[in-house]
């Protein structure tokens, strides 16, 4: 498989806040697809690069919607150069996910020249991904309405597994407001902002169970000006993961509970942030999508969970069965070593050809 096309997208710095290089990369993808047949929609932004909605031809029956990110997490000058040998290609994106998008974006060409057309299979390109989709997340869960299935070209399991489930994930702050005293002549003047923290952070963590997958972490912690002040100030940042709704809903009932509960009297507590991407459950109208293509494409998928999230959580949170991990599968991601699998692939692109092609004779519907 020649890899000079993936090559010159991979070579483009695409960190989330280097807006012209990551609208470089989508306007190459972009161009590509129009090549078969798709017409482009695009979604300007300020301060990120513009999100891409790229549309096949409509008619009657199901949709699907083929997802990826434009973004990765690398800064200029940090990790730029791609790289090849017998087994693996290396470089920023090659399986996070620039190589997701090219085994998506090869699968379509490999039909439009069987078919000579392409319908009812979209395909959206976020751009900001990476740090969280806090912008395009948006976006798309308006989208998600419009679609039967939905197929996210994250990278796969170590043994070609596709993802059928992810934590829900949160991020929060608490800010707590105390009294300044001199610790020395007016200590019962002073309402310990730094106290009320720590009791609180003591609730926060109580709150995981780690039997049904919820992590409470509280990762940051500050307050104080110095050994003989009571704390004015102090603040507090924390995650939520979980693997269920009704998990969700116990551990934000809760966090409201603790947030406006003064436990060192005087303090007061602000919280903000929430949740960025709902979870990703298994559900029965997911796992009837992998017995369809398990019958038409004579394979049984593996299948697998994972605690990191992706957009995918965004579209399945909406009802709509997805399937993650269409990518090649890799490792290093995030980090200089990241590398994909040549063999992976080619695998990847024949399989998710193959279901592309009983999608366009209509073998979905039912």
């Amino acid at each position: 498989m020649d890899f000079s096309e993936l090559k010159k997208i991979v070579e483009i710095n695409s960190w989330t806040k280097n807006k012209e290089g990551v609208e470089r990369n989508g306007d190459i993808f972009a161009y590509w697809l129009e090549e078969i047949g798709y017409d482009l929609v695009r979604y300007p932004r300020e301060e990120i690069g513009d999100h891409l909605h790229l549309i096949a031809p409509q008619k009657e029956g199901k949709r699907l919607l083929l997802l990826g990110h434009l973004d990765t997490v690398f800064p200029p000058d940090t990790f730029e150069a791609f790289s090849e040998d017998d087994e693996w290609i290396y470089g920023p994106g090659v399986c996070d996910m620039k190589g997701g998008n090219y085994v998506a974006l090869q699968a379509l060409r490999n039909v439009h020249k069987k078919f000579e057309a392409i319908h009812n299979i979209d395909f959206l390109l976020v751009s900001d991904e990476e740090t969280g989709s806090d912008d395009s997340k948006h976006l798309s869960t308006k989208l998600a309405h419009d679609y039967d299935y939905c197929m996210v070209f994250e990278a796969a399991g170590v043994h070609d597994e596709v993802v059928i489930g992810r934590k829900g994930v949160g991020t929060f702050f608490i800010d707590i407001e105390g009294i300044a005293a001199h610790a020395g002549n007016h200590y019962d003047k002073g309402a310990d902002a730094n106290l009320e923290a720590a009791l609180k952070l003591q609730k926060l963590v109580a709150l995981t169970d780690l039997e049904k997958g919820t992590t409470v972490n509280v990762g940051k912690m500050q307050g104080g000006i110095g050994a003989n002040t009571i704390s004015p100030k102090a603040h507090l940042t924390f995650e939520l993961r979980y693997t269920t709704t009704n998990e969700r809903d116990r551990v934000l009932a809760a966090i409201d509970e603790i947030v406006t509960t003064a436990y060192v009297t005087g303090t007061e507590s602000k919280l903000s942030g929430g949740i960025q991407r709902d979870v990703m459950q298994p559900t029965p109208e997911q796992a009837a999508f992998v017995e369809k293509i398990n019958t038409l494409c004579h394979v049984t998928l593996p299948t697998e969970q994972r605690g990191g999230v992706s957009d995918a959580n965004i579209i399945a949170s909406q009802g709509v069965p997805t399937l993650d991990g269409w990518g090649p599968y890799g490792d290093g991601d995030h980090t200089v070593h990241e590398r994909a699998s040549k063999k992976s692939f080619e695998e990847r692109i024949t399989l998710v050809t193959e279901i592309f092609e009983h999608f366009l004779k209509g073998e979905f519907e039912n």
